[in-house]
């Protein structure tokens, strides 16, 4: 849920309700109970910072991701390819 998060939030601002339905479409049914205290945790680390916008009507909190985050997700990616490569075959560098 982590590398999703950050991979969107590097990409646009994103907001809880958004998430949620975005992990959906990927079968990940969460709560906002499960989501709300990830993406707080995730804020305080310093990988997306957050604020109140307006959307579609709607006072939401969203969040934009920073260069923490960013270097965050880079590290992730590769620390899931050099995963992926042991697992289907190959080695990781």
């Amino acid at each position: 849920m982590r590398l999703h998060i950050l991979r969107h939030a590097a990409e646009e601002e994103i907001h809880g309700a958004w998430m949620t339905g975005e992990l959906a479409s990927h079968g990940h049914r969460i709560s906002p109970g499960t989501l709300c205290p990830t993406l707080h945790r995730l804020e305080a680390d310093g990988l997306p910072t957050s604020g109140q916008r307006v959307v579609d009507g709607r006072t939401r909190r969203v969040c934009k991701g920073t260069e923490a985050g960013r270097k965050a997700l880079a590290e992730d990616r590769k620390a899931l390819g050099e995963l992926a490569r042991e697992v289907v075959g190959g080695q990781a560098p």
